[in-house]
């Protein structure tokens, strides 16, 4: 990951934009690092990271935390049908 691209992701994040990340940051070897962007920073901005290079389960991540968002807004929980089978069109 480059660092503009870095760069960027946390302008999104510090803007209040969950933000998950195929590929993590080369610092996510320190516990206490990993813990501030992956947890505590969404106390301090509003947002924080998530990694996943599974793109079914980022996409999980993303609508989870859109619905965690949705409900604290008392908002209807779902947008879009709830599928439990996901396809690539490829049998």
């Amino acid at each position: 990951m480059s660092e503009k691209a870095v760069a960027i992701a946390f302008y999104f994040v510090a803007s209040g934009v969950f933000t998950v990340l195929g590929n993590p940051f080369p610092i996510l070897g320190s516990r206490e690092v990993t813990d501030l962007l992956t947890r505590r920073l969404e106390e301090v901005v509003g947002a924080n990271f998530a990694f996943e290079s599974d793109p079914i389960k980022a996409a999980r991540l993303m609508i989870d935390h859109i619905n965690k968002k949705r409900e604290a807004l008392k908002l209807r929980p779902l947008m879009y049908e709830k599928r439990e089978k996901v396809t690539l069109g490829v049998e």
